[in-house]
C-alpha cells in the first residue's frame, strides 16, 4: 500500500514516491513489531532519512510533516517499551542523562558554543545558534515554553568564518534536542 501523498506539479520537484513509499512500509513494519528487531527502523532513523528530488514527486511538505510524525510515534514508543520493562524511573534516568549531555553545550558562553567554521567556510550565524540555544537552555532548566518542531524546523542564516559555528556540530546538537524533546512529549 503507497503513501499516496499529493504530488508535485508542473515542473517542480518533489521527493521521489517510490523511495518515499518504501520508507513509510519499513516503518510500519517496525512500529507494528511486538519487539524491535536488528535492522528495524527508529526515531532516528525517521530524523535522518533523505530522498532525492523528481519532477512530480511527493509534496516535500506534506512528507515532512508525516515523518515529524513518525519520528514523535517511534520515540513514544521506546520510551513507553522501557517504561514497561525497567520501569519509569529507569526512564527518567536514561532522560536525565540523555538531557545532562546537552547541558554542557547550552552552559558555555555565548560564542563559544560550538567549533568556529574554518575560514572560507560557510556555517551557521553564531547569534541566531546562541539565542536558539538560551531558548532550549530555558526549555530544560525553567521549564519554558517551547515545541519540539520549533527546534526541528529552525533555519540558521549562514555565515562564513569567524561569524559561524560549525554546521556539523550545530546539526548533530539539535538532532539530540530533538530525540530528547520528542522522547518527552
Amino acid at each position: 500500500m503507497d503513501a499516496n501523498f499529493p504530488r508535485m506539479t508542473g515542473w517542480k520537484s518533489g521527493y521521489d514516491p517510490a523511495q518515499v513509499d518504501s520508507f513509510f512500509r519499513r516503518a510500519r513494519e517496525s512500529y507494528n513489531r511486538e519487539a524491535p528487531q536488528p535492522g528495524d527502523l527508529d526515531a532516528r532513523a525517521v530524523r535522518t532519512v533523505g530522498f532525492d528530488l523528481v519532477r512530480k514527486g511527493y509534496h516535500v511538505g506534506v512528507v515532512d510533516a508525516a515523518l515529524d510524525r513518525l519520528e514523535d510515534a517511534f520515540a513514544k514508543q521506546a520510551r513507553d517499551r522501557m517504561v514497561s520493562q525497567a520501569g519509569h524511573d529507569a526512564w527518567i534516568k536514561e532522560l536525565t542523562r540523555a538531557a545532562g549531555s546537552l547541558r554542557g553545550r547550552l552552559e558555555r558562553s555565548t560564542g563559544e558554543r560550538f567549533n568556529r567554521a574554518e575560514k572560507g567556510e560557510v556555517g551557521y550565524d553564531v547569534g541566531e545558534v546562541d539565542d536558539l540555544c538560551d531558548r532550549i537552555h530555558g526549555y530544560f532548566t525553567q521549564g519554558k515554553a517551547m515545541s519540539v518542531d520549533e527546534v526541528r524546523r529552525v533555519l540558521f542564516r549562514t555565515r562564513k568564518g569567524d561569524g559561524a559555528y560549525s554546521e556539523d556540530q550545530v546539526d548533530a546538537f539539535i538532532d539530540r534536542v530533538v530525540e530528547v524533546m520528542a522522547s518527552v512529549d
